[in-house]
């Protein structure tokens, strides 16, 4: 989840698993998501890709890399 704020100044948390696109217009972006939602925001594209990729980064930390190789060594 990822903090965003309306036009209007108010804050909300929106799933960033859902979002399809992002189109900058001057002085807002509009978020399309999967649910067929738009939302317009003040956060710039750049500001939200940023925002997702430390999400990503939070979900996926504890996250144990698996070895595809394990079990398969030659001896």
């Amino acid at each position: 989840m990822i903090e965003l704020t309306r036009l209007n100044g108010k804050k909300f948390t929106i799933n960033a698993e859902i979002i399809e696109t992002l189109e900058e217009t001057p002085g807002s972006t509009i978020l399309a998501l999967a649910t067929n939602n738009h939302y317009n925001v003040k956060e710039t594209v750049e500001e939200i890709t940023g925002k997702v990729i430390e999400y990503r980064r939070k979900v996926n930390a504890d996250r144990k890399v698996i070895d595809p190789i394990a079990g398969f060594e030659r001896t």
